[in-house]
């Protein structure tokens, strides 16, 4: 079920606010989901531990992490070109994502409260999180005299819905990818600090730890759902949900290539390494990972990455609709015949690796 919550463009056409990118496959979606299904969640599998990850959230421990020091007190009119094109992006496509959880868990915090108080106070810190980070963000554009309107992004997004179990598989891998992309960039930036051309990128350490944290209560959720892990049906839609998060990963990468060029950043071996991470690391959530390793994984998400770009090569042609529509028909079946090869591969049993390390 899709909404569309239409509003006026001339309302945000306003001095040095940034209309929003086109929504495509690789823009961040906004999220509604049952939240009846979510405020009866029998949670008891796994209460012990959502307990204490919700006493982590409480102490927020980042509270006083997110303020802008001396450094930002600057001109960044130096920062041009396709540098700053790159990072613009980076930073609109981030706040978007960012502002995307804070709705999903504010709404969930508010429609659950009376039924379900724990995961209602989960969810609120988290929004807490994310609104955070998305201001944060936006201050950022604001450098570049820029900024987004979140109040029109709240009502002109199309809100796209899917039931609890995909909204918890989502988020997990959602959170823990986005663990890994802070982390892995921050430790890149530490040892080259001549790339680093931006104070944000100082903030991503202890930033990445928010996304840890709740992408640790979105496992320790998944976990109190047995469905979720302990079935044959488990094993397919943890397959499915982490390759698609791995190709969504792949083609926005190299569709932003540009960006992680600026820092420094081998756009190709970053990919590897953050898919590679978030697939270990979804062992301790997922019954079955992907086999990272297996010769043909990332040359077959490298090709759907290619196919992205002939599409949008696609749309950027003078040719009859016809002829385009022919001819992107062709690569979106190209992109899915690699998706199925890529969903057949062997996997591995995550559950016996649990219980080796167990």
């Amino acid at each position: 079920m899709v909404q569309s919550l239409p509003t006026p463009q001339s309302e945000l056409l306003k001095q040095g606010v940034k209309a929003p990118v086109k929504e495509t496959l690789l823009t961040p979606r906004f999220y509604v989901t049952d939240f009846d299904a979510v405020a009866n969640m029998d949670i008891s599998g796994d209460r012990q531990e959502i307990e204490a990850i919700v006493n982590e959230l409480k102490a927020d421990y980042n509270r006083h992490h997110f303020v802008r020091d001396e450094e930002f007190k600057q001109s960044w009119d130096h920062i041009d070109g396709e540098t700053r094109a790159a990072f613009i992006d980076f930073l609109e496509r981030s706040c978007t994502s960012e502002f995307s959880g804070f709705l999903l868990f504010k709404e969930l915090s508010r429609r659950i409260k009376d039924r379900n108080p724990l995961l209602s106070e989960a969810f609120s810190y988290m929004a807490r999180d994310e609104a955070r980070h998305a201001g944060f963000l936006n201050k950022a554009m604001a450098d570049f005299h820029l900024s987004l309107d979140l109040g029109y992004l709240t009502k002109s997004r199309t809100y796209t819905f899917f039931p609890p179990e995909w909204i918890i598989y989502t988020v997990y891998l959602s959170e823990k990818i986005g663990y890994w992309r802070y982390i892995i960039m921050f430790r890149h930036l530490e040892k080259h600090p001549e790339n680093q051309f931006y104070p944000l990128f100082r903030y991503f350490e202890s930033w990445c730890q928010d996304e840890n944290r709740h992408g640790d209560f979105f496992k320790a959720l998944l976990r109190s759902q047995p469905q979720l892990w302990n079935n044959w049906q488990a094993r397919l839609w943890s397959r499915f949900f982490l390759l698609t998060v791995f190709i969504t990963h792949s083609l926005t990468v190299f569709e932003r290539a540009d960006f992680y060029h600026s820092v420094g950043i081998n756009p190709r071996k970053y990919n590897i390494q953050v898919i590679e991470k978030t697939n270990e690391t979804s062992a301790r959530a997922f019954p079955e990972i992907l086999n990272t390793n297996h010769p043909e994984f990332f040359d077959r998400l490298e090709k759907c990455a290619e196919g992205n770009y002939k599409l949008e090569q696609i749309a950027k042609s003078d040719r009859p609709p016809a002829i385009k529509f022919l001819q992107k028909t062709g690569v979106i079946l190209s992109i899915l015949g690699h998706f199925l090869k890529l969903y057949f591969l062997p996997t591995i049993n995550a559950e016996s690796i649990r219980e080796t390390v167990n």
